[in-house]
This record gives C-alpha cells, structure tokens and sequence, in this order.
C-alpha cells in the first residue's frame, strides 16, 4: 500500500501552522499526513530548507537539502529515527496500518542496519508479537533510545535477538518519552539538586524544621487552590500531612485507594476507587448540560492496564539514574492525564511529584518541595501544559452522550495515554523546581529568620506568650506595620502608647530590611 506513496510535502502551511519558510515536511509529519495515521502531529516537525542552514524555532526543526530522505517509507523512518528520535505512538498506529507482509519487506531493506533493527525491536516490543525473522549474530549492540535526542535508561536491557539496548523509560503498557532539549540541559547542568542541598546546609535545624512545617501547609494550601478550592484549615493540615509522608510508601493500587481516601473525606456522593464509568475535564452547555470536554479521561476498561503500566514504570525509572525531574514528570503528568478516579486526580498528581522526587533523592524526605505553590504562580501555564496534551486528542477520540450526560468514548484509545511527549511538561515543571529553591524557600527561611529576631526582641522587652506575638506579627503584616486602633484598644490594650510605637519601629526595621 505503500509504493507509490508521495511523502514530503513542500509547504508554507502545514496542518494549521505557518512554516517558517516554504520547505519541505519529512519524517514522522510527513508519513503521518500521506497514510493518514490517526495521531496527533509531533510538537516538533522536521523540515528540509532550499536553503544550506540548520536551525530550530518554535515548532520546526529546520535540515539542509542534503538531509532530504528518498520518497520511501522506509528512509522517511530512517529519517525520523536518526533526527526526531523514538515516537511510540506513532509506531504502534503505523504498525496497525501496515499487513505483516509490508513490515517484513521493509526490514528486507537493509537487514542488519541499525534503524532496521529498531524498527524491528519495536514492532516486536509494541504488537508483542514476533515476526518470522531468525535472530541476528552480528556482535554489536545498540542502544534503542539515542541519548541526544530524547532521555533514555542509564541502564538498559540487552535484546539479543536484535542486537539492542532496551533503554525505553518505560514498560510497554505505560512510557512517555522526553526530547533533550537545550532548556533541559540548561536545568539538569545547575544542579538545582546540590543548589538546594548547599543552602539548606548552613541554616539552623530549628528554622529548618519550621520551614518545613509552614512549606508544608503552604503546598497543601496551594493544591487546594489549583482545584478553586478552599479548604478549613484542619483539611488543608491533614492533606500537608499526607504530602510530608511522599515517598515513604511504594505506589500500587492499594496506595493510590489510601491516598484518594485521605483527600476525599466525605465520599457519600463519589464512587471511590477506579473508575467504573467515562470521564472528562471541561465546561458543560448552559442549556443541556451537554459536556464540552477539554480533556477526555483514559476508559473505564483501560484504566487497571495503564495504571498497572505507571506503577511499572515509575519502579523502573526509581531503580535507575534517570533525572529526577524527568521521572516525575513521567509519572505525575502521566497520572492525570489518565485520570483513573472519579475525584481527587489533581491533588494525587501533585503528590506524586513529591513522592518521585523524594525517592530519588532530589528532595529529602522531611523537606517537601511547595511545588504547589510554584504552580499556583504559573497557573497559566501549566494549563497550557496540560491543554498541550489533552486538547490535539481531542480530534481523534470518538465519543457519544450518555444519559447521565457523561462520555462514552467508541474508539481504542489507551495507546494516547501510555505513550505520549512529555517534553514541554518537564520544562515546566523545572520552572516550577527552580523557582522553589531560587525564590520560594529562601523567601520562607528569610521571613522566618526575621520572625525569630522579632519574637527574641518581643521576649526580651515584654515576655509576651507565643500566641500573642504570633497575633501581634499578624496584626502588624496586615496593616503594614502598624497596629490598628481596634488591636490597640482589644488584644493588645495592655501595651503603652509609647511602647506600641517602639513595637512598629522594630518590626518595621526587621521585616522591611
């Protein structure tokens, strides 16, 4: 079905996105436009300029006339292996599209080379199926996963039938997959890690466990309030709890039921556990209550399968020398994009962060990142992460109304929450790590290394209770730096007039310094 296929394209448009100048599409887009694969386009698309320059902007991953790949199947994949590397998805609705007759042929081509030899270990590792094809004796192995191009196992497993390094940071049943970008490397070269290690290290342990305990309540605050959520206070304490225990626990099915119980505490209207039925993030019509998804959950009958699969993988991934902030990516974004519960999925994947990056040790146990927090402040954006994802699925997932106004979705579609990109996610959230540890927690220590200095000067000239500076700090930040008349005449009317003014005078030269 293939031979007389055209695959590149030269363009000025290409599937709604302006090119930045008219070239040609080859690779993955190109294949997927000439057979019509039922995918979404890659977040980079690979192009051939008429011109003798290299370069990537935006979208668009810009190669010279002299990559042109010929007008074969074939060569176009070898193309997109050696420059877009690995795409899961994209393999697996190829490998449906093409009779097993066309994909032996295919790796007749050039037998023992080693795209051929991905390709082959990938039709195997993805149909889980073998083609009657004998095991190679060439000696050389090849790693599966290009390590500049996309984040691989440091350890991998060895296939000796292909002659290949199984480094996929994933298990067949759940692996997203994350391209090396310059941002990344950036990131990963600070050692944000040992950044936050070194200045933690000179701070008293009685700040520090202080901290912790407000960084705690601030996160478990934050996360409420990414849901429009406000929460009492004892709420907010017990989920601050549950969020300080990240990564004491091992994830399975049982863990992920115990902590949508600590997060759902009246369940009288909510079926707990997995879901049993269709769901969807979004708006509903005013006038049916018709839904208008923006997001569309994993179905109920692939949900134990895919979250079997994020189990397995997030074993694998803490077993081995991966990034941290990559893994937690993996893992997190993963979860909520399959969406296993009824309720509770966005604070669970918020949690999951922390318990990744508490198991790899990018964050001590004890010490909880207010990762939250720092989405909280880039809300914005990480609704543009989560759209980035959910909203091209959109168009290739068919869906009917159920009586109870929910969605039934008609189509196979586990492959799209098992194997995704979830390159711009890791981006955003090292934003997010990296604001924690640049701004968050200093900020936090700071406030309390002042607070400290204030309750000392306090004790030393009123012996005032604990509670009553605490009140008293308070009153002051509310009113900046002065004491209402109210507070001056109820609560604090003890103080002379003269002694409420020395009070702002130091707190004002201590907390505005």
């Amino acid at each position: 079905m293939t031979h007389n296929t055209r695959f590149s394209q030269k363009v000025l448009v290409f599937h709604g996105r302006n090119l930045p100048e008219k070239a040609t599409v080859v690779g993955y887009a190109a294949i997927i436009a000439a057979l019509d694969l039922h995918l979404p386009m890659p977040d980079i698309i690979a192009l051939i300029s008429e011109k003798h320059k290299t370069y990537q902007t935006g979208q668009w991953k810009v190669l010279t006339p002299r990559h042109q790949p010929e007008e074969t199947l074939y060569h176009q994949l070898v193309f997109a292996l050696k420059y877009e590397g690995v795409n899961l998805l994209f393999f697996k609705k190829l490998f449906k599209k093409l009779a097993e007759e066309e994909i032996v042929n295919l790796l007749k081509i050039e037998a023992t080379g080693q795209y051929t030899r991905k390709i082959w270990f990938l039709f195997e590792w993805l149909m889980e199926k073998q083609l009657p094809i004998p095991d190679l004796t060439i000696k050389n192995y090849i790693p599966l996963v290009e390590n500049k191009l996309q984040f691989g196992l440091q350890k991998g497993t060895r296939s000796s039938r292909h002659r290949i390094v199984n480094n996929l940071p994933g298990t067949v049943n759940f692996c997203p997959l994350i391209r090396k970008t310059e941002k990344l490397s950036s990131y990963i070269e600070q050692d944000l890690s040992g950044k936050k290690d070194n200045y933690l290290s000179g701070i008293r342990i009685g700040i520090l466990q202080r901290a912790s305990a407000f960084l705690l309540l601030k996160d478990s605050k934050a996360s409420f309030a990414i849901e429009g959520e406000s929460p009492k206070s004892k709420r907010a304490a017990r989920w601050g709890q549950a969020i300080g225990q990240a990564g004491v626990r091992d994830l399975s099915q049982q863990e992920f039921e115990r902590l949508q119980q600590v997060v759902i505490e009246n369940a009288r209207f909510i079926e707990m556990g997995y879901r049993k039925k269709g769901g969807f993030i979004g708006e509903r019509d005013n006038d049916t209550f018709s839904p208008i998804p923006d997001h569309i959950s994993a179905k109920p009958e692939d949900v134990n399968r895919l979250m079997q699969g994020l189990i397995e993988t997030n074993n694998l991934l803490l077993a081995d020398e991966i990034d941290a902030v990559v893994a937690a990516t993996s893992i997190a974004f993963g979860f909520v994009f399959i969406h296993p519960f009824v309720d509770g999925n966005g604070r669970i994947h918020r949690y999951l962060i922390h318990h990744v990056l508490a198991k790899k040790q990018f964050s001590k146990q004890g010490l909880i990142f207010p990762v939250s927090a720092a989405i909280l402040d880039k809300i914005i954006d990480y609704r543009k992460v989560l759209e980035n994802y959910s909203l091209p699925l959109l168009d290739f997932i068919e869906w009917v109304e159920t009586n109870d106004h929910n969605i039934q979705v008609l189509n196979e579609t586990i492959d799209c929450y098992r194997y995704f990109d979830a390159t711009m996610q890791v981006e955003f959230l090292y934003e997010c790590v990296e604001e924690t540890i640049e701004d968050i927690i200093p900020h936090e220590v700071d406030y309390l290394n002042k607070y400290e200095e204030f309750k000392t000067y306090i004790d030393n000239s009123f012996e005032m209770p604990d509670d009553f500076v605490a009140l008293l700090v308070r009153f002051l930040e509310q009113n900046n730096g002065v004491l209402s008349k109210r507070a001056k005449n109820k609560e604090f009317n003890a103080l002379h007039e003269n002694e409420v003014k020395e009070i702002e005078k130091n707190y004002k030269l201590i907390f505005k310094s």
